[in-house]
């Protein structure tokens, strides 16, 4: 009898991955086009994970690879999002049988996995869009999965594996659950990243403030985030941070922090949700500002050189630490739930438009554990979900108003002295301004409109007219 799924990919995500399926008792085979890397996992992996490599069979070429798997076959992709997925697919077709399953689980594009699907149905082949989170430890003892296709074939067929190796909470609810058709699960999964930029740049923003403004250490600021950590900022995020904060270089036994290039990276799905905001027409600024401030720090020369032209920067006072530090606690957990409450609107508006009948209140439970932005408060965004409730927006909900209504004027203040002394907060200053646009009866965008109308005719409503009708005025008399 042949294995019971197969890992194409060898990279540490998929090495981890097949770790993780054999020790839940699944046999696995896996496979990578350069051999040497398969060699190499089943040479290194074994120490430590005798057990689970009983399970684990290697194969070297397309076709005894496929040939090792039980029918029909499952083959999980752990490889690189984009056209590698599509030319893998195809090296495998002729070694596929009809209804054999093809699931990618890297971080693709979903509208390539939508495509994906259609194109590989003609051929009889079942493909799974599935978005996974939680980094080589998370894909190694559990990481959040988030599967998207055909929900018949993924009772019968995926349901207890992908189940199986998801973290599981305290009280054994697994973090995996069917998304939805198409690609889904991948929309999820984009969203997740998309809230992951926006959480970790207002973490990234807190450390800035607290060293910038107060002056403060890099062990008082661990000892600041750890207490947090210990209150309703609880997350993986938060707790990475003040252990960051602790490490040392090997090199120069400093702080290693203070010797990490103020540059940072990015893959590409926190650009992709900004621009799926975009065309949503869904007002996503934390989200967008994240991936600005990637953008902005990596030009790392340009802005050493703006800084010797304009070097001055008003000096900080700060009378009161302690209440300024209780203060940025407010701010930094009004600006998390105020970037879930994009992210969630933005799930249910693609949910909408694509007829995916999105449960965001269980999508919320997927990222308790085993993901990267898993906090405490998730368990609170599905109570606001809980029952069929109609949920516009998070910050409306009964879970969140009066905490949102406490907060905002202890955030107003750390932000206004943040810019007073010129630091750089964009998802600060994001969400706190989408919180004032959002909860504003009226906004300058009658002057907009007006504008619009006077040079390109573009019409208007009016106020005292109902909204279906349109208007244009003739605002100046062309001779």
């Amino acid at each position: 009898m042949g294995s019971y799924v197969g890992v194409f990919g060898m990279g540490v995500m998929g090495q981890s991955l097949a770790l993780n399926i054999a020790s839940k008792g699944y046999s696995v085979s896996v496979f990578n086009r350069h051999g040497e890397a398969t060699k190499k996992f089943m040479e290194n992996r074994v120490q430590g994970h005798e057990d689970r490599m009983k399970l684990v069979s290697d194969s070297y070429d397309l076709k005894s690879f496929c040939d090792s798997l039980e029918t029909p076959r499952k083959i999980i992709l752990m490889v690189k999002a984009g056209p590698v997925v599509d030319a893998v697919t195809d090296e495998l077709l002729p070694y596929l049988e009809s209804g054999d399953i093809v699931i990618d689980a890297g971080n693709s594009y979903y509208k390539d996995t939508k495509r994906r699907m259609d194109y590989y149905a003609e051929k009889g082949i079942n493909f799974f869009g599935m978005g996974v989170s939680g980094g080589e430890k998370g894909a190694l003892v559990g990481p959040s999965i988030m599967p998207s296709g055909d929900k018949n074939l993924y009772d019968t067929y995926l349901a207890k594996l992908l189940t199986d190796i998801s973290a599981h909470t305290a009280d054994g609810s697994p973090c995996c659950d069917y998304i939805g058709p198409e690609g889904s699960g991948q929309y999820v999964k984009m969203v997740h990243n998309g809230i992951e930029y926006g959480d970790i740049q207002n973490i990234d923003e807190a450390y800035w403030i607290m060293k910038q403004l107060l002056g403060m250490s890099n062990a008082e600021m661990a000892d600041v985030f750890e207490s947090w950590n210990n209150g309703r900022l609880n997350s993986f995020l938060v707790e990475i941070t003040y252990k960051i904060l602790r490490e040392k270089d090997p090199e120069t036994g400093d702080d290693l922090i203070d010797h990490i290039l103020d540059e940072a990276a990015q893959k590409g799905t926190g650009m992709w949700t900004a621009i799926d905001g975009l065309e949503m027409h869904m007002p996503i600024p934390t989200m967008a500002e994240a991936v600005f401030a990637r953008n902005l720090s990596a030009i790392k020369g340009q802005r050493v050189e703006a800084s010797k032209v304009f070097s001055e920067k008003p000096a900080a006072h700060i009378e009161d630490k302690q209440a300024f530090l209780a203060d940025l606690e407010q701010a930094v957990y009004a600006n998390k739930i105020i970037a879930y409450a994009q992210g969630f609107q933005l799930l249910s508006a693609a949910s909408d438009e694509h007829n995916w009948d999105l449960k965001l209140g269980d999508i919320a439970l997927l990222w308790r554990e085993g993901c990267i932005i898993r906090a405490g408060f998730l368990d609170r965004i599905k109570s606001a979900y809980s029952e069929g409730k109609k949920v516009v927006n998070l910050i409306l909900t009964d879970e969140f108003r009066e905490e949102i209504r406490a907060a905002i004027p202890a955030y107003r203040r750390v932000v206004a002295k943040a810019i007073e002394c010129g630091l750089y907060i964009p998802t600060m200053v994001a969400s706190l301004q989408y919180f004032d646009g959002y909860t504003s009866e009226k906004l300058e965008a009658n002057m907009c409109q007006a504008q619009r109308d006077w040079f390109g005719a573009h019409t208007f409503h009016r106020d005292d007219r109902p909204h279906d009708e349109s208007f244009h005025h003739t605002w100046e008399k062309l001779d």
